[in-house]
Order: C-alpha cells, then sequence, then structure tokens
C-alpha cells in the first residue's frame, strides 16, 4: 500500500515526487523512524535538579481540598452522574473565563465505579445561540501522585500550550483529571480503557454543572492524552453518542505491543517514564510485581516519586541519577504487563466517527515511527482516520503550533461540515 505524506497541510504523495526528492524525503523518514518509541527528550525548560523541579511544581500548585474527596461509601450511580460542582477563581484563565471544578461517576479498569475530579472552562461573555462549542480535553503526563491533577494547578497543567487558546477561541473545554489524579485510589496511568472513560463522563458530568453547552463536542488530547483519545474513539462504536462528533489524538503513542521489543539502555531523559508505567501496570493489574520489571535503583526512588512529586520532580530525580538502568530487558514477559500493553494498543481496532491524527517529525517523546507503522495499519482496515505530520516540531511544540488547525477542525465537525479521510488507495 502506498503512503501518502502530509507535511504541515500540505499532501505530499510519494508517487508524485521526483525521484531525487523521493530519495531525500525517504532518507529523512528513515532518520526519524531509526528511534525507538520513547526518543530522548529534553528541553531547556525541563529542571536542572530535584530541589528545582520541587520549587516548580509548588509555585504552580493550587490546594487539595476536601471537594476532592467523595463520599465514602461513593453511592452507586450512572456514569456521568455529577457528584458536586464548585466554582473556582484561581486559575490563570484568558481574561473574562472563568472555571468550574466537577466530580463525576466513572469507570475503573474493571468496571468499578470510581469517583473523577474535573473541571470545566467557560470563555468570557454569554454563550451563543446553541450554546458554547465543547471540547472534551485529554491531558498527557502530569505524573501520578493524587496531587498531579491538572484542576489542581494554577496553569491547569498546559497553559498556553493548546488548552488556553482553544478557550480563548470561544469553546468550552470540560478537562478530566482522570481517575487518581486528584480523587483517592492508584491511577491507571497510560492505560488508555479507563481514561477514555473518563473523557466521556466528563461530558454529561459537565452538562449537569453548567449551562450554556452545546449539543456536539469533539475530544482533544496530547500524549498520554492522545491515547486516551483513540480509546474514545473505539468506545463509541458501542455507545453510537450522537452528540460525540470526532476526535484528534496529538503525539498519541500507538504501538504498545511493539514497546516490549525496545531496548532498556540508561537513557537520563526518559528514565522517569519506567516507574510511571510500572505504577500503572500495578494500579491495572494489582497482582503485577514490580520487581519484575525495576531494577533496585529504580525500586528504591519509585515511592517517591510516585507520591511526593509530579512530572517534572519525576523526571529531576532519574535525572541526577545519570546512566544507570532502570528496567529489566525482559520487563514485559508476565501477563499482566502483556494485557497491559494490549489494553492500549492503538489502529487496530473499529472506530466510529473521524479521527485525526498528529504527530511531529522532530518528536523527542513519542517517536513518529509508532504513528506512522499504524497509521499505516489503520489505513489498510479502512478505519476513518485523517493523518498530518509536521516537519521541525518536538512533542510540547506540536501541540502549541498546530491548535490553530485543531480548532479549525472542531468548528468544521461541530457544524457538520463533510469530511474524508486522507487514506491513500489500497
Amino acid at each position: 500500500m502506498r503512503l501518502d505524506f502530509e507535511l504541515a497541510g500540505q499532501f505530499l504523495p510519494t508517487s508524485r515526487l521526483s525521484a531525487n526528492r523521493t530519495a531525500i524525503l525517504l532518507m529523512a523518514i528513515a532518520s526519524v523512524l531509526s528511534c525507538p518509541s520513547l526518543c530522548a527528550y529534553a528541553d531547556d525548560a525541563m529542571p536542572k535538579s530535584s530541589a528545582e523541579a520541587i520549587t516548580m511544581e509548588v509555585k504552580d500548585a493550587l490546594p487539595l481540598t476536601k471537594f476532592y474527596d467523595p463520599p465514602q461509601p461513593l453511592a452507586a450511580a450512572e456514569p456521568g452522574t455529577l457528584i458536586r460542582s464548585e466554582r473556582f477563581a484561581g486559575y490563570s484563565l484568558p481574561e473574562g473565563a472563568s472555571a468550574v471544578r466537577i466530580l463525576y461517576h466513572s469507570r475503573a479498569l474493571n468496571g468499578e465505579d470510581v469517583a473523577v475530579s474535573g473541571v470545566v472552562l467557560l470563555p468570557a461573555g454569554r454563550p451563543p445561540q446553541g450554546g458554547w462549542p465543547l471540547i472534551a480535553w485529554a491531558h498527557g503526563t502530569n505524573g501520578v501522585a493524587r496531587i498531579c491533577a491538572p484542576s489542581l494547578m494554577k496553569d491547569v497543567a498546559y497553559g498556553d500550550e493548546g488548552l488556553m487558546p482553544m478557550v480563548a477561541a470561544g469553546f468550552a473545554v470540560v478537562a478530566t483529571d482522570y481517575a487518581g489524579l486528584g480523587t483517592p485510589g492508584a491511577h491507571q496511568y497510560l492505560n488508555k480503557i479507563p481514561q477514555a472513560s473518563d473523557v466521556i463522563y466528563s461530558i454529561p458530568a459537565a452538562r449537569q454543572a453548567v449551562h450554556g453547552l452545546g449539543k456536539k463536542w469533539v475530544a482533544i488530547g496530547h500524549s498520554q492524552g492522545g491515547i486516551a483519545v483513540w480509546g474514545v474513539a473505539e468506545r463509541e462504536v458501542a455507545l453510537r453518542d450522537p452528540t460525540y462528533a470526532g476526535g484528534i489524538s496529538v503525539a498519541g503513542y500507538m504501538d504498545f505491543e511493539s514497546w516490549a521489543s525496545d531496548g532498556v539502555a540508561p537513557d537520563p531523559d526518559n528514565a522517569l517514564f519506567w516507574p510511571l508505567e510500572a505504577f500503572g501496570i500495578k494500579a491495572s493489574y494489582p497482582s503485577f510485581d514490580l520487581s519484575r520489571m525495576l531494577t533496585p535503583m529504580a525500586q528504591s526512588r519509585y515511592h517517591d516519586v510516585t507520591t511526593q512529586g509530579c512530572y517534572y520532580y519525576a523526571y529531576a530525580v532519574f535525572k541526577e541519577l545519570g546512566q544507570q538502568r532502570s528496567a529489566y530487558a525482559d520487563w514485559a514477559n508476565s501477563p499482566e504487563a502483556q494485557q497491559y500493553l494490549h489494553d492500549s494498543q492503538s489502529g487496530d481496532k473499529a472506530i466510529f466517527g473521524p479521527l485525526l491524527v498528529v504527530a511531529g517529525d522532530d518528536d523527542r517523546v513519542v517517536s513518529i515511527k509508532s504513528i506512522m507503522t499504524s497509521v499505516q495499519h489503520a489505513c489498510s482496515i479502512g478505519l476513518p482516520i485523517e493523518f498530518r505530520h509536521f516537519p521541525k516540531l518536538d512533542h510540547d511544540p506540536l501541540m502549541q503550533e498546530t491548535t490553530p488547525e485543531q480548532i479549525a477542525w472542531v468548528r468544521d465537525r461541530l457544524a457538520g461540515k463533510p469530511w474524508s479521510s486522507n487514506c491513500p488507495a489500497p
């Protein structure tokens, strides 16, 4: 099957390129595809020490209040049922915008009723006729401790990196925290099944808490949230929610089942992912033995980085350990790890509604290799997807720089405009 490439909005069929240009393009792609699924990532904004990380996180933190404590016992209710809501004025929002925190019922991986927190961000002014156009936002990796909920951060974790520009553009944004972030309980990190539930059921909860929301909605997720949006699209095959208009997965890792074959060589910039991943497996499948995955060094820091800080802290703690291996080569051999990876495999199952997949060629956190490989397979089995990838954009700049394109795509879906896949013909 011929794979076409859309670069920064321009669709380039490889069959129409000259021989020289094709060779150059293939060389560029090969260089990108040579890195493993989680490539080295370093950024000037990243903390240089664990002490600096603590300072950065404390500066942005908001108090964990009783609002986040669900009733005990939690009375049974349908997913999406609102438990409570409160207006909150402590966020850094666009001028005139406002926020309402929500606590609502969702479902864990095993189907258990769980409480999830989140926040509804509302644009300035009165809602237009038909209500505010609506986005369900799925955030990226922020840590796994309870204090790592985006709604417990002044910038809601993302700030101007896509999130606040959506609000400034006139969208109401329902931003789930995911279960275990904000609320008690272990966060089933990077498992798209429960995180998809948290995204989907945030919408009916928001409608109970806030008036003036539009009828239809689109899901947008970045990184961990990009994985969750694939889960949303898969769940909608059964739910067939007539108000769901599609999704956008930005830098969402897809080829989980090949992750087990990636190397575990020491990599200080990415070492933090190993304890977070181990936490996610353990939260998803409690029988998992951490010692089968994490080296003694990583185990010695595991409790600290999964309870005492968030993303910056975990990054800094493991960065300071230098060239020490965090995981064993056979880390994925346990049945729990294999099932966990299978849970979030994407691009191989039916989805409902159009799904825009956005990737950056220079992403040093999530390799474009997994995106391109899975997109090609998704196209081959006829999934309703659209693929856009952008040169010279790393993981976070990809979200920020493509926000205008995402907003335009959302407007078209909410307006009911015709959509077609850009998958090449078989």
